[in-house]
């Protein structure tokens, strides 16, 4: 499951995965990652696909833990063990697993989905304590409305209700 030279962020979340879908344990933060990984905080998206079709996603929109490389572990395992919409990940499908890492620059306040870009940004809509998100760039997204539809599905919030919108970039690793 893991390749030589794969993207360091997705090989962590891997590595996670393996690990505590094969022993139940969590891993200890790897020494020699980059730099970016121990200092930076974001929010982090891990998704698990399987066969093409999604497998596992859970992430933090803000940033929970006190680094990068944290908000992976912590959502890898989320990912592949916690997700309501899925069973939990088992050791004979490892193998077949696909994991990307999306990390999540800070959200910024919108108006109308003109200020969408389906391909460049995400989506977050909420009212109340109902929140809900759409990454970008995902297959079978056509359209700003359709985006929001969705996110506002995933919140629990009817569209003719007054909803805020939020949009946000991601750097996707593969």
């Amino acid at each position: 499951m893991i390749k030589n030279n794969e993207d360091e962020y997705v090989a962590l979340a891997k590595k996670t995965i393996i690990e505590y879908i094969t022993h139940r344990h969590i891993i200890t933060l790897p020494e020699d990652l980059s730099e970016d990984l121990y200092s930076d905080k974001k929010g982090v998206f891990v998704s698990i696909k399987k066969a093409g079709r999604l497998r596992g996603c859970i992430g933090t929109i803000e940033p929970l833990h006190e680094s990068i490389a944290k908000e992976i572990i912590n959502n890898a395992i989320s990912a592949s063990t916690k997700d309501p919409r899925f069973n939990a990940v088992e050791e004979y499908e490892l193998k077949d697993l696909v994991i990307s890492v999306d990390v999540l620059f800070p959200p910024e306040d919108i108006d109308s989905m003109d200020a969408l870009d389906i391909k460049e940004y995400g989506v977050i809509v909420n009212k109340g304590y109902r929140r809900g998100l759409l990454l970008p760039n995902l297959d079978g997204i056509d359209s700003a409305e359709h985006q929001v539809s969705i996110a506002l599905q995933k919140a629990g919030i009817m569209e003719d209700e007054d909803f805020k919108m939020q949009r946000f970039k991601v750097v996707r690793h593969i």
